[in-house]
């Protein structure tokens, strides 16, 4: 998924990422994250500062901007053995390694999962969580155990999370777990990205402010990516059969050129074929948010499977009437009205939605809007709740919609998430008020 994370100021970018699927940022709609373009990459680097040209040659060191010396890392060294010539912070090498521990993980379950939907269960079937909660969840382990880890979030979790770490020499990191996770079953590549900033702050602050940025990536081989500050270049670490990182490429400037992934639609605006796809209607605007309920699973799932009890936690729903079929059961019709959108006229809005998909064993359902006032008619919705221990429940929730033409798409995908998303958050308080009621 396509990070803009909602606690944190900016994304760690680095080079060779083309994203390819749009997951909301869970803040107000005006906070976009600006596009990239690798136009603007020829002298970059992920700290706002210009890539300096290193020669390939036989010296050991080489003088730094600021004319300190800097070791030179050789191909073929393992990732313990970079990090010490690269940083002297133990801690942040600690937390580093931890990381790749994660990643080497999330790669396993990425090649062995089976999906269908939103969720996935490898052929072990131990794990029952959607693919990128399941590395959503390894990652603040893996930041949990390396012990200098401070504060945490990440776009499936955006709230601040207390890892543990110190303050002084510890570290605050944002992630998005898993770029791409709905493309895990067409074999595209997919990766974590994430950026590393000293202290204990996640808000405020800049890309400059990161003391490291990385990403690992999920394709026909496993890569660790990783760029240090005050470190010259970025370095791509290969994982091996047994395991460990291997230093395969040092990259120090990044010439001009156009970042394309199959799995992304932004050639839409430059290449004709593609556009034709999306007329067509093969090409949609998808995300996904998320967020953990402090509620058992069956309590969760009698709140928001039913119609009678969606204003309940919709703060935007007036009034739900049901036009056809059963509820429960898939063709159920429901006519859904309130303040959902806004209306130029200030009159309400509202949507006819029916019933596609429905599993109550395994918490899951899908409704598709017929018709509304809305402009949305054909978006999807999609609901998975899935139990997430200690009496708590993760409600994953994803949608896509048919591009409107004169509307930005990020501005479309922010503003649903923001709106989904804070129906999430009252899932909890509705809950607590519905059981005084009783």
């Amino acid at each position: 998924m396509e990070a803009s994370i909602g606690c944190c100021s900016p994304r760690a970018f680095l080079p060779g990422v083309s994203t390819h699927q749009h997951s909301t940022a869970l803040v107000a709609p005006p906070s976009i994250s600006p596009s990239f373009s690798s136009k603007s990459l020829k002298s970059s680097s992920l700290f706002g500062e210009p890539l300096r040209q290193v020669p390939r040659s036989s010296l050991k060191v080489s003088k730094t901007k600021q004319s300190s010396l800097v070791t030179r890392c050789a191909i073929g060294e393992s990732l313990e053995v970079f990090l010490a010539k690269a940083t002297p912070d133990k801690g942040l090498i600690r937390l580093l390694i931890s990381m790749g521990e994660a990643l080497r993980t999330i790669s396993f379950k990425v090649r062995t999962a089976s999906c269908g939907g939103t969720a996935c269960i490898n052929s072990f079937g131990d794990e029952q969580l959607a693919v990128d909660m399941l590395a959503d969840k390894l990652l603040f382990e893996a930041l949990s155990y390396s012990h200098f880890c401070k504060y945490a979030c990440s776009e499936e979790v955006p709230e601040l999370q207390d890892m543990g770490g110190p303050v002084e020499g510890g570290f605050s990191v944002a992630f998005d777990p898993l770029d791409g996770s709905s493309i895990v079953d067409t074999n595209f590549t997919v990766g974590t990205i994430f950026g590393v900033w000293p202290g204990d702050k996640l808000t405020g602050i800049t890309g400059r402010d990161q003391v490291a940025a990385a990403m690992g990536i999920y394709g026909p081989r496993t890569t660790y990516v990783l760029a240090i500050k005050g470190f010259p270049g970025t370095h791509e670490f290969l994982l091996l059969d047994e395991g460990k990182w291997q230093h395969v490429k040092e990259t120090t400037e990044i010439g001009e050129g156009k970042l394309f992934s199959p799995g992304n639609l932004r050639a839409t605006f430059d290449n004709p074929d593609y556009d034709k796809a999306s007329e067509a209607g093969i090409a949609k605007w998808r995300g996904s948010v998320g967020g953990i309920v402090d509620a058992p699973i069956d309590k969760v799932w009698s709140m928001v499977s039913q119609t009678k009890r969606l204003a309940e936690w919709m703060p935007m729903v007036e009034r739900c009437t049901d036009l056809a079929g059963d509820e429960g059961v898939p063709g159920y019709v429901r006519l859904v009205s309130g303040f959902i959108f806004p209306q130029e006229d200030g009159d309400r809005s509202w949507i006819k939605e029916k019933l596609v998909s429905i599993d109550s064993s395994r918490h899951n359902y899908v409704y598709k809007l017929e018709a509304s006032n809305v402009g949305l008619d054909g978006s999807v919705n999609s609901v998975k709740l899935v139990d997430y221990g200690n009496d708590s429940t993760l409600v994953d929730w994803s949608f896509e919609v048919n591009p409107l033409e004169g509307t930005c798409e990020d501005s479309i995908i922010d503003y649903l998430g923001f709106l989904y998303k804070s129906c999430i958050n009252r899932i909890e308080a509705a809950i607590e008020a519905a059981s005084k009621k009783v």
